[in-house]
């Protein structure tokens, strides 16, 4: 998969349309709605999770609103929630996300997580309104459905990572990975491949690879009986295992209480699966950001100042800016610019240029997924990530790592 830099693109963007006189039109700044002819023209419509499964998706799409203004209170943006049992309600999910686009202002719908469902959902909008722009984020369903149904789905770089966290733990000198998750998330193959990929590069890198069960919190123990879980297991895990290991989890709701335990008993942690300094962080540490909220180097700072008050330092990482909450922010800010005809659908240069209005001064690194099994690259679906960032310690160079080639080659082998 070839490999694109934020930067680059960035810089050769610019360097091409300099002789065609291109300026940039900066969006409206936080709290200022964009004037009201825009408004009137179309609407947005951003569906998230709620703040119990996934908070930062949802305050990107806060952020949105913001800056251009809720649909009620004569703004462009729609939002809605999915339940957080989303896996049995997947109707309601439909639904939610269907009901939009009875709105004949509404001209795109981003939809972040896009939990199952929600390829469904695009398929029967586009059936009755082909006019819709349909953008997933950070998709649960395999990348072949989700691309058969959205003009664009975006991916943390599950491949990539599956590498550079792995090498990210053995420069905090971890010599064990223990990697917690569900059959739920182990069927679906971004996730599962992943699981695959961390087991190949611990063992070329030199790490003992170690898979873990707990509840989904989907099931019927819920979101409280799940994170209890955790709370329970972590500390026999990091006695059975060491505090040279480095725990990771594949569910949200999971992540708290796995730091809280982790700060509390040792071990460390890389970066969550969506990586976020708001991801866990301040409930397992018990901080108050509601006066930094919206200004990510801020809130690092202050989660930065606790976890090495609590002798995390150089044992904990992020990213630091909000993947979930870039995500949301990103697309529905990318949607607007090409309902506005600042940016292309297709161009991927476009795309990161508003993913990067919410991530001022971080490298990005990513590129288009391509099927292990038929080589075949996706024009639709783009795999990105960030430098991770240890707290006490600064950025790792993550994104400048060669990966290997051969992990790219991996094939799914399906859940286990």
């Amino acid at each position: 998969m070839k490999k694109l830099s934020l930067v680059a693109l960035t810089a050769l963007l610019c360097g091409a349309l300099i002789l065609a006189g291109c300026s940039k039109q900066q969006p409206a700044s936080q709290g200022e709605a964009e004037p009201e002819a825009a408004q009137s023209a179309y609407h947005i419509g951003v569906v998230t999770g709620t703040v119990s499964q996934s908070e930062d998706d949802l305050r990107g799409a806060e952020e949105l609103i913001s800056r251009y203004g809720r649909v009620a209170d004569g703004g462009i943006i729609q939002h809605v929630t999915y339940p957080d049992n989303f896996m049995d309600q997947q109707e309601v999910t439909i639904n939610q996300i269907t009901t939009l686009a009875d709105d004949p202002l509404l001209k795109a719908i981003v939809v972040n997580q896009g939990v199952p469902g929600t390829a469904e959902a695009f398929k029967r909008v586009r059936e009755k309104r082909p006019d819709i722009l349909l953008f997933a984020g950070e998709s649960h369903e395999d990348p072949l459905v989700i691309q058969q149904a959205a003009d664009l789905a975006v991916s943390a770089d599950f491949i990539s990572r599956g590498y550079t966290i792995i090498w990210a733990a053995k420069q905090l000198g971890a010599d064990t990975f223990v990697h917690i998750s569900f059959p739920r998330h182990m069927s679906y193959e971004s996730l599962g491949l992943r699981r695959q990929i961390f087991e190949a590069a611990c063992n070329d890198l030199g790490l003992k690879f170690v898979f873990v069960t707990a509840p989904d919190p989907t099931s019927d123990v819920g979101v409280a009986g799940a994170q209890q879980y955790i709370l329970e297991q972590t500390p026999q895990w990091i006695n059975t295992y060491g505090t040279n290991s480095v725990f990771f989890c594949t569910n949200d709701a999971h992540t708290e209480p796995l730091l809280k335990q982790l700060l509390t008993y040792g071990g460390m942690f890389v970066e969550a699966d969506l990586p976020s300094p708001l991801m866990g962080y301040p409930g397992a540490l018990g901080i108050d950001l509601s006066a930094e909220a919206g200004n990510f180097p801020a809130i690092l700072k202050k989660v930065e100042e606790a976890v090495v008050a609590q002798g995390g330092t150089g044992k904990f990482g992020t990213w630091a800016f909000s993947y979930g909450f870039t995500v949301s922010a990103g697309l529905g800010e990318f949607a607007r610019r090409i309902l506005d005809g600042q940016a292309q659908a297709d161009s991927l240069s476009d795309l990161y240029s508003a993913l990067g209005e919410f991530t001022p001064g971080a490298k990005w690194n990513g590129g288009y997924y391509v099927d292990a099994n038929t080589g075949v690259r996706a024009r639709n679906q783009i795999l990105i990530y960030m430098d991770t960032y240890i707290m006490g310690k600064g950025y790792l160079p993550t994104t400048e790592q060669t990966v290997p080639e051969k992990y790219y080659s991996i094939k799914f082998q399906g859940g286990n």
